[in-house]
């Protein structure tokens, strides 16, 4: 699948871990939980309980337990459920990845946007849509390009932009905010209020269930885990630390969002720029604004770069097996999947077309993220379920990090709240936002319903039109233990 250089190239703790942060952590999902005021922390620390720890620890467990072996999330959910089901986790994975870039590229075009000096003009920029739908292309076609030239790049350029556009703004934006406390500046948010929400009217809760997705992805690293020198020890390792970072990026991030910027004025693409630009007029270093909107711009071509990177290159693996027609297991000279990332282009830039429909960038940003969350978090359930199934159907197997000593009640414990937790935001994930005007209530439901049952049935279809002439002569993708079982 490639060659003999790019097989070299082996990824650290740090570096993965890194790379883990720069996946995971947008600072782009600040000011939507910012609307939240201290209760924010809550859903944070709520989320990462019943999502993010359980997600890290049962990617940290299948991910050594089939370290030697190809698929990621196919591997996983196949071993357990089949290849058929394996296929859909997979497939859902690329696709919802597919629908989240024009969201995540449209807060690089408003960091960019954020260049010039004049606030009013910057948010008028920020808020045309040809502008955006430029931008998002131009992002998102230049990290297609650095995929293509193999992971060396692609490790490279995640961990600097994941350093310079997202770790570091992020620190940056924590000590402003500490600062102009410090220096008597007024906060506007209540430290006073309710750390627990008001939780009567479930609409109030959906863009807390955004929450799942700004921490979704832990598990993407799942398909690299081959490319790292010892991954029975490292990988979990690389997991825990990035978990542990972006706990701490997001609570405190918002907290110093909803300090500077009031309540009725966060706005869900502009309020991290705008915020920034308002500590550093506090502190007269507003000559610092553009070089902040640079590096963030930046970090979001890292992110995307990973994401670009991840899933098609688990999907491309699967393809090369037999689960793709031949047009989408070619690759270049280096062995990167070039016809998938081509495909995925391809849907990324009709995707983002849709702003000439939608009322406002805003509200396009919202329905496209909420469709993101639905599908994926139809994959995390296929997972949660296959950690459990496979204690039982491979409980002899080894499991260089296994959770729980012994037995499988920490399991069913662990996987059981992720898989409950993702149920609840999957259910909150279909109601319309209280706090954003998304148009017409026909168009948002239709968009959501008819998108899952679309990407849904797709590999369904897909599989039952396979061919053994699809199958790769080169594929090494190595069988399922009950075929090995089999065939014994």
């Amino acid at each position: 699948m490639s060659s003999n250089s790019e097989k070299a190239v082996k990824l650290g703790v740090i570096t993965l871990a890194i790379m883990n942060v720069t996946a995971v952590v947008s600072l782009r999902g600040l000011p939507a939980e910012a609307e939240y005021g201290l209760s924010s922390a809550f859903y944070y620390l709520f989320a990462a309980l019943v999502f993010l720890i359980p997600t890290s620890f049962v990617a940290a467990e299948l991910a050594a337990m089939f370290r030697d072996k190809q698929g990621g999330v196919f591997r996983w959910v196949g071993e357990a459920f089949g290849k058929k089901i394996g296929f859909l986790a997979i497939w859902l994975q690329w696709v919802e990845s597919t629908i989240w870039y024009p969201t995540v590229l449209t807060f690089g075009a408003v960091a960019l946007a954020f260049i010039g000096t004049d606030s009013a003009h910057d948010m008028a920029l920020a808020s045309n849509k040809i502008y955006t739908l430029a931008i998002v292309l131009i992002i998102y076609w230049a990290a297609t390009f650095i995929s293509l030239k193999g992971l060396g790049w692609v490790s490279k350029v995640a961990k600097i932009g994941g350093l310079v556009g997202t770790i570091i703004p992020a620190g940056l934006l924590i000590v402003l905010a500490i600062i102009y406390l410090a220096t008597g500046g007024e906060s506007q948010m209540n430290f006073g209020g309710n750390f627990f929400p008001d939780i009567a009217r479930l609409d109030n809760l959906v863009l807390a269930s955004g929450i799942f997705l700004f921490y979704a992805g832990m598990e993407m690293s799942g398909v690299h885990v081959q490319d790292m020198e010892k991954p029975s020890r490292d990988y979990p390792r690389a997991v825990f630390i990035g978990a542990a970072i972006t706990v701490l990026i997001f609570v405190l991030g918002t907290f110093a969002l909803g300090i500077i910027i009031p309540q009725k004025d966060i706005n869900l693409t502009q309020s991290l720029l705008v915020g920034f630009d308002n500590y550093l007029k506090y502190i007269h270093a507003s000559w610092f604004a553009p070089i902040i909107a640079i590096a963030l711009a930046f970090g979001v071509l890292a992110g995307v770069l990973m994401w670009v990177s991840g899933p098609s290159k688990g999907l491309f693996a699967v393809g090369k097996a037999g689960y793709l027609p031949p047009f989408m297991q070619k690759a270049n000279k280096i062995g990167v999947q070039k016809n998938i990332l081509i495909i995925q282009g391809c849907a990324v830039t009709f995707l983002s077309l849709l702003f000439v429909i939608m009322p406002s960038v805003q509200s396009f940003y919202q329905i496209l993220s909420q469709l993101t969350v639905l599908l994926y978090l139809i994959m995390y359930l296929l997972m949660f379920a296959a950690a459990i199934y496979l204690r039982y159907s491979m409980k002899s197997y080894p499991r260089p990090f296994r959770i729980g000593k012994s037995g499988n009640m920490l399991m069913w414990i662990v996987a059981g709240v992720g898989f409950l937790g993702s149920l609840l935001a999957f259910v909150l994930s279909f109601i319309p936002p209280a706090q954003i005007a998304v148009g017409s209530s026909t168009v948002w439901y239709a968009v959501l319903f008819i998108g899952c049952i679309v990407v849904v049935v797709a590999p369904f279809i897909i599989y039952s039109m396979r061919k053994a002439s699809w199958v790769d002569n080169d594929s090494q993708f190595e069988p399922f233990h009950w075929e090995e079982n089999s065939n014994k």
